[in-house]
């Protein structure tokens, strides 16, 4: 049977990945002071909102995959989140690893680990 994805594309409203936190509540305050807005769903979900875009933090974590999920963000300045991500001195504060940014074939990459293990990737795309 034949289904024509364009009738289901126009029916989703969102797509966001489901983040694991070891600790709600120090994720939590981690990504709010990246900059997202918390948009509390349950006890154990929050949605984190920056802008348009959002992912929905959960209180569940299994190593394993905390470790070997990333998240990709693409932006106009990887300078800028740099800077902002330095400012904040979150390897002192929350025991996370930062990435420098980093000249790649197709981008020019930067990096934090959130408190989880989590990657998020910044990148700001070759023209």
């Amino acid at each position: 049977m034949s289904v024509d994805t364009g009738t289901f594309s126009r029916t989703v409203s969102a797509m966001r990945p489901m983040v694991p936190a070891k600790d709600f509540g120090t994720s939590k305050r981690f990504y709010i002071e990246l900059g997202f807005q918390p948009r509390p769903l349950t006890d154990r979900l929050v949605e984190m909102r920056l802008g348009v875009f959002s992912f929905i933090l959960q209180d569940y974590y299994v190593r394993e995959w905390a470790d070997n999920f990333v998240v990709h963000v693409t932006v106009s300045d990887v300078g800028a989140w740099w800077d902002h991500i330095v400012s904040l001195d979150l390897p002192a504060r929350y025991g996370v690893k930062i990435e420098p940014p980093e000249s790649q074939d197709w981008a020019l990459v930067a990096g934090v680990i959130d408190p989880s293990g989590v990657l998020w990737r910044f990148a700001e795309l070759r023209e």
